[in-house]
């Protein structure tokens, strides 16, 4: 049972009279009638067991856009109903709209939409559908809560695949007009062309040379079908905001990013999500079914407050790729990467594969950098000045190792990785 705000108001207007006089007793049988008349109202309001409801919802959307969820309801007596229907969802699934006023007549149905605009990534879970049916005074009715099972999956929202038309032609150019000008640029024949100097001789195809007047090179494409194995840090330090959104939301846009860019280009990608074990993967999928894959795979990864075991990652690498490789470490690169274990990982992995280690960098430390207002501006500045220091520090031995290194603002660290690959495949490492 509930009580509308008729009720309340009839209720307090039997407290005026009692204000000019003494009739406390009046008042007392005023509200007391008032409450009798809802409940005989509320006996009185058509049964909420004979109202059905069923829930449609999306199967996915990506966060930032909008979708909408459907409700059934239907009136499975005879008696015509008012209804008021609250379709209730988790707060980050972002509900517009979800109260619905309705009027159905004996075994009438009605679909009602809810939109839906998410906040977060994951998977967000729908409450139960509540529902009232008014009196005929309209002053109570009854109310019953139904389980209606329903979920959304919010994907990750890929803003950074605008880069992709102009890396994508970088890749072609590379692919094609310039490869002739790669030296070892891979083992696919391309086409013979004319010796010209710098070229290395070992590329000199001297059957072709003896029947023209030219000697004669052989040209190679860059070699397809190369392995990518990308891997986010999903550990502690992942869980630190940057700007408005926590460090592994920009490891995942830059991991679509380089995702769709490799897949397009012919290599075989993996990524996974790891910090003390795996908390998700994406493999085994081509074509057109990678990027809804690893979108899938990766919308509901949250970071773990817990230290990552870099061993275990050097041994899931060398588990998982049997050839030469790039491997994307997509994690914080700071001080604390030298007790961490992040620095023996690269240098094992170096060995065999060309690595990349890509970082976030801090807005607000930038922003730090440049305060000289007062004296806490100033000493904010020096720690940022220190902690740049000691990054730079640790990227340079990275660099040591043989890994390159890549770090840049949230919004430009997706661009910023497509653009290093792009380099590694125009210098033949790949």
């Amino acid at each position: 049972m509930y009580i509308t705000g008729w009720t309340a108001l009839l209720a307090a207007l039997g407290a005026v009279p009692a204000v000019w006089s003494s009739g406390r007793t009046f008042a007392w049988v005023w509200v007391l009638s008032v409450l009798a008349l809802a409940a005989i109202d509320a006996w009185l309001a058509p049964r909420a067991t004979q109202v059905g409801v069923r829930r449609t919802a999306p199967g996915a959307v990506r966060l930032t856009e909008s979708t909408q969820a459907t409700l059934e309801v239907a009136n499975l007596g005879r008696r015509r109903m008012r209804l008021t229907v609250r379709d209730a969802w988790q707060p980050s699934a972002g509900a517009d709209e979800a109260r619905h006023r309705l009027k159905l007549a004996g075994g009438e149905s009605m679909r009602l939409t809810t939109g839906l605009t998410p906040t977060r990534r994951g998977d967000r879970q729908a409450d139960r559908v509540t529902v009232r049916v008014a009196g005929p005074l309209h002053l109570a009715g009854r109310q019953r809560s139904i389980e209606a099972n329903g979920h959304l999956r919010v994907l990750p929202e890929f803003a950074s695949r605008r880069h992709l038309p102009s890396r994508l032609a970088r890749l072609r150019e590379i692919d094609g007009q310039t490869a002739v000008q790669l030296k070892g640029a891979g083992s696919e024949f391309d086409s013979l062309r004319e010796y010209v100097i710098g070229d290395d001789v070992r590329s000199i195809d001297w059957r072709a040379s003896a029947r023209h007047a030219d000697v004669q090179v052989r040209t190679y494409r860059p070699d397809r079908d190369r392995r990518v194995l990308t891997v986010l840090d999903t550990s502690r330090m992942s869980a630190a905001r940057v700007g408005d959104s926590p460090r592994l939301d920009a490891s995942i846009e830059a991991t679509l990013l380089l995702t769709a860019l490799a897949s397009r280009a012919g290599d075989r990608v993996q990524v996974t999500a790891f910090d003390r074990v795996e908390r998700a993967r994406a493999a085994g999928t081509s074509g057109p079914a990678v990027m809804p894959a690893l979108a899938d795979a990766l919308a509901t990864v949250e970071p773990a407050l817990i230290e990552p075991d870099w061993a275990a990652v050097a041994r899931l690498v060398q588990g998982r790729l049997s050839q030469r490789a790039l491997v994307v470490l997509l994690t914080t690169i700071d001080v604390s990467a030298i007790d961490s274990g992040l620095l023996d990982t690269v240098r094992s992995l170096s060995r065999s594969h060309v690595v990349l280690v890509a970082s976030v960098d801090d807005p607000d430390e930038v922003a730090m950098l440049e305060g000289r207002d007062d004296v806490h501006a100033v000493y904010s500045a020096a720690a940022a000045a220190r902690a740049r220091i000691e990054r730079d520090g640790v990227g340079m031995r990275l660099r040591q190792m043989g890994a390159e290194v890549v770090h840049a603002a949230p919004d430009d660290l997706a661009p910023a990785v497509a653009d290093r690959y792009l380099a590694l495949k125009a210098a033949g490492r790949l």
